[in-house]
């Protein structure tokens, strides 16, 4: 953790996320990426020079076989309130639209109902769990599905709700990740939407694996890349 939180605070710092006397709320989907924001923002809530409050904010999906008792149970050891929203998203994609895509219109809806919790709950600000590799995936998402160059920005600004998306583990490889997951015994939900796995990003991650093998140092660069692209907020 002392690891990632050198990461964690760098990004905050080099992007102004925090302010004196924020609420933000964590988007918490059980993964191992979210649970370990969630304790990465209360260790830095621990000695950052600006106070900040933080919740935790589930959204079910409507799946069944969701267990989130362990992520609650995280929760209240750390002392971070939790709410958990249920939401028909899986019902509309699968069994009413019945997307071949599902993964758009899933993203759209999620982050829309999880805005609308955050801003319920007196949050201005909504941390997401997203990392250095996200950042590499989306922009070769973005080259290669949408012929442009793009990614997310590490702080966006969406002023039809007035609210704050904040990524604060912008600099954490995922491998990092990956090895406190482990080794901490992170109260993992694993996903039970029946495209995990066989989505476009998973296709990009697998062809980043296979570069990256052939081109040491590769990821570093095309992050450095990204920097310097010009790409709003970066």
């Amino acid at each position: 953790m002392q690891n990632i939180l050198s990461y964690v605070r760098r990004a905050v710092e080099d992007y102004d996320m925090i302010q004196e006397g924020d609420r933000i709320a964590i988007g918490v989907s059980g993964g191992k990426d979210s649970l370990t924001l969630l304790k990465a923002m209360k260790g830095l809530q621990r000695f950052f020079p600006k106070n900040f409050e933080l919740e935790a904010i589930t959204l079910t999906m409507g799946f069944d076989d969701f267990d989130l008792s362990g992520v609650q149970a995280l929760c209240d050891d750390i002392d971070v309130p939790y709410t958990i929203i249920p939401t028909n998203i899986a019902e509309v994609i699968f069994d009413i639209r019945k997307e071949s895509n599902p993964c758009s219109l899933c993203a759209k809806m999620r982050r829309g109902a999880l805005h609308d919790a955050a801003l319920e709950r007196g949050c201005k600000k909504v941390a997401l769990g997203h990392h250095f590799d996200d950042a590499i995936e989306t922009f070769f998402m973005s080259l290669f599905y949408e012929g442009r160059i793009n990614c997310f920005s590490p702080v966006t600004y969406l002023d039809r709700k007035d609210i704050h998306l904040i990524r604060p583990m912008l600099y954490v490889p995922e491998q990092i990740i990956k090895g406190f997951s482990n080794q901490s015994a992170l109260p993992i939900v694993q996903s039970p939407c029946p495209a995990n796995g066989h989505t476009k990003r998973q296709y990009i991650k697998d062809l980043l694996t296979t570069l990256t093998k052939e081109n040491k140092g590769l990821k570093e660069r095309l992050f450095g890349a990204i920097k310097r692209s010009g790409i709003n907020d970066w």
